[in-house]
């Protein structure tokens, strides 16, 4: 399986068809539901974790991997993330314990499959009375992911910090490619422009001279905020709420960069 050099992981995952993942996913989901109905529903996740994976091991469904690192590295940068479980060194399965599933779960999940150039993988929650899953799959490949287009039409560069923040994000984009998490970029971004004692900073609030508290922002120059996002739709509607935000902020601009599928938007916003 391909991977690009800057995301590297201990396991090199076996191509699995949705089929072949279904009908092994059959005999997963059997132990899932009874672990929880041996354990109950209230146990942290990585008792669920253990207990899946030893069951899975006992039935004899092939390698059972936990906590499987898969590190993605720029320049001096580097994240690793854990997968919680890789059934058959081909299934990918996220583990939680929540009141529900929701889509912040989703996107954890298809950043792991995209890191691994993987299209198949399940969320399982043990917290619901009953065991609540979810599939999750993907068409994207490495390849496709990398397969993008800049648009700055709408940028300014009026200081020096917002010239490197195009910079690194662009270099960002062409050695992982697109659609990954937006912490991940985020996190690097800062890392890059001074770290987070430098960048994570909070700015007055005020509306007609009344102190409304203190907001945290990203902050690439002492009156410039940065803000990514991934939205393919809305996009007009979130300009106008970044453009109050700013209103009401000793801030000069908001330097917005908005991930949208295959095409990275750059755009400055001024007071």
């Amino acid at each position: 399986m391909f991977l690009p050099m800057p995301i590297t992981s201990s396991l090199t995952l076996r191509p699995i068809t949705q089929d072949e993942f279904a009908a092994l996913d059959y005999q997963v989901m059997r132990h899932a539901f009874a672990s929880q109905n041996e354990l109950g529903r209230l146990c942290d996740e990585v008792i669920y974790q253990n207990d899946l994976a030893a069951r899975l091991e006992a039935a004899r469904l092939g390698a059972v991997r936990k906590e499987v690192p898969v590190q993605v590295t720029h320049a001096d940068f580097s994240k690793t993330y854990l997968l919680d479980l890789v059934v058959r060194d081909a299934a990918i399965y996220e583990l939680k314990t929540a009141l529900c599933l929701a889509p912040e779960h989703d996107a954890q999940l298809l950043n792991y499959l995209l890191l691994h150039g993987a299209h198949h993988g399940k969320l399982v929650n043990s917290r619901p009375p009953q065991v609540e899953s979810k599939f999750l799959n993907t068409g994207l490949t490495p390849e496709r992911r990398h397969r993008l287009e800049c648009n700055t039409q709408r940028w300014r560069e009026d200081e020096p910090t917002s010239k490197a923040l195009l910079e690194i994000m662009v270099a960002l984009l062409e050695d992982w490619g697109g659609f990954l998490e937006l912490p991940l970029y985020t996190d690097a971004l800062v890392h890059f422009l001074g770290g987070a004692e430098k960048v994570l900073q909070k700015v007055p609030l005020s509306r007609n001279g009344i102190r409304l508290g203190d907001q945290r922002v990203h902050l690439t120059a002492a009156e410039t905020a940065f803000r990514l996002t991934a939205l393919t739709d809305a996009v007009e509607p979130y300009e106008r709420q970044l453009r109050a935000l700013l209103q009401h902020s000793p801030l000069r601009a908001i330097q917005w960069i908005n991930l949208a599928h295959h095409r990275t938007d750059f755009v400055t916003l001024l007071k």
